[in-house]
């Protein structure tokens, strides 16, 4: 049966791509190093981000379900917004960490939600059986959107000769992406929470009772299983995936060729170009989801498979490094970066089939939740590492770790314990 690609599914893929176009996320471990952070003080950042992400992530899931979705959308891109202009305008650690504050508020309001709208739309059109295919073609609009950023980025980065501009104009996308939210239609929101007369104290029991819901899906052990499958893939992709960064730089510098162009005009190129080549891929990968499942008969053998796979790429990208071969690295990152955009809808799917409609948002919030704390952890170890053993010795630790994780994320069939 033919997904139906109505106003509604070009405009979930419109939210996609205008979502990615973070014009910094090519360059933001560049960024941070052109203003003089050590590896440890980048990771200190991305754990400030993941901890207050954390912190939030359970109320802002439960606000969605309550209060509205869509305003829920539009309070994270308001936070997006405060903390780009941050980033542009001070360049200075102490800033760099309530920015991105206000970056995890804005992911807080966002996760899970949005794919929650979605599920909501394909349960109001009866055709949930078709989420795994079309999360697929909406993430697979996201990857495309990061392909023409990493583009976009590049040329800011050449023309400018600095980093700091591309949060200058990551600005732009998300003001549409306001708009882009504004005109969501209502139904989409869920079944909400009276708000006159005993309005908040009906508020407060649905919390209370979200809460306990909440606590009961992490008792369940096939679900328990299947977050922390998605969460740790995901975090160790997370927090391993900027350092292709310098890998590409390193790469660019050893290069015989445009030795007339200053050091960051060299690497913008480089990079821009690398970086649209992989979205170009992930995107693919993920408009594919479907397929993988189809062909190999189980989604959970697929996940799994998925996994193995990206383990032993990681490990790849950090011996790459480690023996000079950066083609090599950069062909581990590239099949991660593939594999994880496969991997991530199947994991949507499978953790839709176990977790309550009406708890959507709420039980995708606690899977991000496992995820961002197992990033709190791994980004400052690995910043940590990089620091004093170098990038390539810390990327293969992670991936032992990953390896050595397995047999407890290990997902199973639904129906089996």
């Amino acid at each position: 049966m033919a997904i139906p690609k109505d106003l509604m599914y070009h405009k979930f893929r419109a939210y996609g791509f205008l979502k990615n176009l973070r014009f910094f996320d090519p360059f933001l471990i560049l960024f941070f190093r052109e203003t003089g952070l050590t590896f440890l003080e980048i990771g200190t950042l991305f754990s400030i981000r993941e901890i207050a992400t954390n912190v939030l992530e359970i109320p802002t899931g439960i606000v969605a379900d309550s209060y509205g979705r869509r305003r829920s959308m539009l309070a994270s891109f308001s936070s997006y917004l405060l903390s780009f202009a941050l980033f542009y305008l001070f360049p200075h650690f102490g800033i760099y960490a309530l920015a991105m504050l206000l970056f995890a508020f804005g992911e807080a309001f966002r996760s899970g939600t949005h794919k929650a709208l979605i599920l909501e739309y394909l349960h109001i059109k009866g055709i949930e059986g078709q989420k795994v295919e079309y999360y697929g073609h909406t993430r697979a609009a996201s990857q495309f959107g990061s392909a023409i950023a990493a583009l976009i980025a590049a040329v800011l980065v050449f023309h400018t000769g600095s980093y700091r501009i591309v949060f200058l104009a990551s600005i732009a996308p998300y003001l549409l992406e306001l708009l882009l939210m504004l005109s969501y239609p209502k139904e989409l929101d869920g079944i909400l929470v009276g708000l006159r007369g005993g309005g908040m104290k009906e508020i407060a029991r649905q919390i209370r009772s979200t809460a306990v819901n909440s606590f009961h899906m992490l008792r369940k052990g096939i679900l328990l299983r299947g977050l922390l499958s998605s969460a740790s893939f995901d975090a160790l992709f997370k927090s391993t995936k900027d350092y292709l960064q310098p890998v590409l730089q390193s790469l660019a510098l050893a290069l015989p060729v445009l030795l007339s162009l200053s050091k960051n005009r060299r690497v913008a190129i480089v990079v821009g170009i690398i970086y649209f080549f992989i979205y170009l891929g992930t995107s693919y990968a993920a408009s594919h989801a479907g397929m993988i499942q189809q062909r190999v008969h189980s989604l959970t053998g697929a996940a799994n498979m998925i996994y193995v796979v990206g383990i032993i790429l990681l490990a790849a990208g950090g011996i790459g490094v480690l023996t000079h071969l950066y083609i090599l690295s950069i062909i581990g990152f590239l099949g991660l970066y593939l594999l994880q955009n496969a991997r991530r809808p199947l994991l949507v799917g499978y953790l839709a089939d176990l977790i309550p409609r009406q708890m959507m948002a709420t039980g995708l919030s606690v899977e991000s939740q496992l995820r961002t704390l197992l990033i709190a952890a791994l980004a400052p170890m690995i910043g940590l590492m990089a620091d004093r053993l170098g990038i390539g010795a810390a990327i293969t630790i992670i991936a032992l770790m990953g390896a050595l994780a397995f047999p407890l994320v290990r997902i199973h069939e639904i129906g089996r314990r």
